[in-house]
């Protein structure tokens, strides 16, 4: 079964947060804990006033100490990304902005070697190619068609919520494999490389030639080809992190 329940905005904003808050491998410390917070905050993923998991679910999701969490949770607040407030509704709530996501994430990207944005790439399109080829094997007409309403969706959308369809797209077609291990694997790699892939889908043209692509991922499911899905993948997320390098190499000048 997807993940889609009903419309296409709730089952995108539904994976989005499973990324935001799928377990780290391995067993990551604060700092990556609060990385990955920041991420979605500064993208717009956890929204203004949104109240964050207690110390101990975020340690669980996580996968970390309770300990970790309150660190990283600490981090955030020197940040000025979130605030604590005491009392019967109080919590952790996102008070940051996402004006300056793309610069926080190209100052990453400028961090990483060529070589290391081509190895991330080719982990997150093997995932990616592996679930769309099962879900050409598995998908029923009423998935493909409630996978088309989202990509439609995303088409058309854009800021945050053309984020959010492309992390439901990615992690619908995961769910659509029937592994359960593909879609963990793929949510973890929304949260560790889908931020940076959100670089170049900032570019009108991209976001354009990506739902082109995401259209022929769809009709490869629909006529249960798992080849040509793949294929389909394969070269669409090469064209992203060619994208992202020539980003990268911009900003080196």
């Amino acid at each position: 079964m997807g993940l889609i329940w009903g419309t296409g905005a709730y089952a995108a904003r539904s994976a989005t947060h499973a990324a935001i808050f799928a377990p780290l491998a391995p067993v990551g410390r604060a700092e990556a804990v609060a990385q990955r917070l920041a991420d979605a905050i500064q993208l717009g993923l956890l929204e203004q006033g949104e109240r964050l998991p207690t110390e101990q679910d975020l340690g669980r999701q996580f996968g970390v100490a309770t300990v970790t969490a309150r660190e990283a949770l600490e981090s955030l607040r020197s940040a000025g990304l979130i605030e604590t407030r005491r009392g019967r509704a109080g919590g952790s709530f996102v008070c940051g902005s996402g004006d300056d996501a793309r610069a926080a994430l190209t100052s990453r990207l400028t961090g990483l070697s060529r070589v290391e944005v081509r190895d991330m790439g080719l982990h997150y399109g093997l995932i990616a190619a592996a679930a769309a080829e099962r879900a050409a094997l598995f998908a029923t007409p009423d998935e493909v068609a409630m996978l088309a309403t989202l990509i439609e969706d995303g088409a058309v959308a854009n800021g945050v919520a053309a984020r959010r369809a492309e992390n439901g797209i990615r992690i619908e077609v995961a769910a659509l494999s029937r592994s359960a291990r593909l879609v963990s694997e793929q949510v973890r790699l929304q949260a560790e490389f889908g931020p940076l892939l959100w670089i170049a889908l900032q570019e009108h043209g991209v976001v354009t030639g990506n739902a082109a692509r995401h259209r022929r991922l769809l009709a490869a499911i629909g006529e249960e080809s798992p080849e040509g899905a793949r294929a389909v993948v394969s070269e669409q997320v090469g064209w992203l992190v060619d994208r992202l390098l020539a980003i990268r190499e911009g900003a080196d000048r």
